[in-house]
């Protein structure tokens, strides 16, 4: 069975949602739809199928999960599935897409692979937080980063990083990234990180706006543990795994580590990171006048 999984629907979009479920009725393929993402196109998408509201009751009879929107709704459908691995195909709705990298295009095309199971998998490495106080439950892993954060508008904060409990260094900045080689292309590559190849096995620990400018990011290996101590003269400081966010004190000791299972990304047979770079970044393009 296929699960469609979505967050939003901006009415240009409604077509290509229709035709995703036309076209799987057309090839008999069984399908079922997130419940609150049902309820959000009902009204505006014809379909008579399943309805699902928790990833247990369908995750034995689930091939793939289909994501309808950009990057951050395949993150929002990581949350959802968890640990089980299930390959997960995105659709890109959005506008940079280097996770959903299916085209609305290319919707029949990636149906019909699906159909046969000629599909690709891209394992992606996952990093997992823990923390001497509870912070985010059960959904304690990232696929992009984990970050440390000023709130709102205090001054800057100091990060002490260790790095298998030696002291790495103390970063004086407006907050600490500590990236995948998945979110080396999201914010750490905005604040100057370098990008990695998705199998590299490394994570990326890049300062927010230092105020040491001798700091640069720094690569290390994902089979360290990385653990933090923050302190600041807020009382309060931000503490985030991909799009969610908590709000934590000088009280936390945070590690991280990799996580123990992977992301399951689909790819067509024709694309692969290397493509996603040029097709994103227009890179090998000569731009001069």
């Amino acid at each position: 069975m296929i699960a469609l999984f979505g967050k939003t629907l901006h009415p240009q979009n409604i077509i290509f949602v229709q035709e995703i479920i036309d076209y799987l009725t057309k090839l008999g393929l069984p399908f079922a739809i997130e419940k609150k993402y049902g309820e959000l196109v009902k009204d505006q998408v014809n379909f008579a199928c399943d309805t699902f509201s928790d990833f247990d009751e369908i995750r034995n009879k689930t091939e793939i999960l289909i994501s309808l929107g950009g990057d951050g709704t395949i993150l929002e459908a990581l949350t959802f599935i968890k640990n089980t691995q299930t390959p997960i195909l995105g659709i890109n709705f959005g506008r940079l897409g280097f996770l959903a990298n299916v085209g609305k295009e290319q919707i029949h095309q990636a149906i019909d692979i699906v159909a046969r199971g000629k599909y690709l998998i891209d394992k992606r490495s996952l990093l997992e937080l823990n923390s001497n106080k509870p912070l985010f439950g059960n959904m304690n892993f990232a696929l992009n980063e984990m970050t440390i954060q000023r709130k709102d508008q205090s001054s800057m904060i100091t990060v002490k990083t260790f790095l298998n409990g030696e002291l790495l260094n103390a970063y004086w900045a407006d907050g600490l990234i500590i990236s995948t080689p998945t979110g080396s292309t999201g914010y750490s590559l905005s604040c100057g990180g370098p990008i990695l190849y998705p199998t590299s096995g490394n994570f990326v620990i890049t300062p927010v706006a230092p105020h040491n400018l001798n700091v640069r990011p720094i690569v290390v290996s994902d089979d360290v543990i990385l653990s933090f101590e923050v302190s600041g003269r807020g009382n309060s400081f931000l503490c985030t795994l991909d799009s969610r966010f908590e709000t934590i004190d000088s009280s936390y000791q945070i590690a991280i580590k990799k996580a123990p299972f992977t992301a399951n990304l689909v790819r067509l047979t024709d694309m692969n990171f290397i493509s996603s770079l040029k097709n994103k970044l227009n890179w090998g393009i000569d731009q001069r006048n």
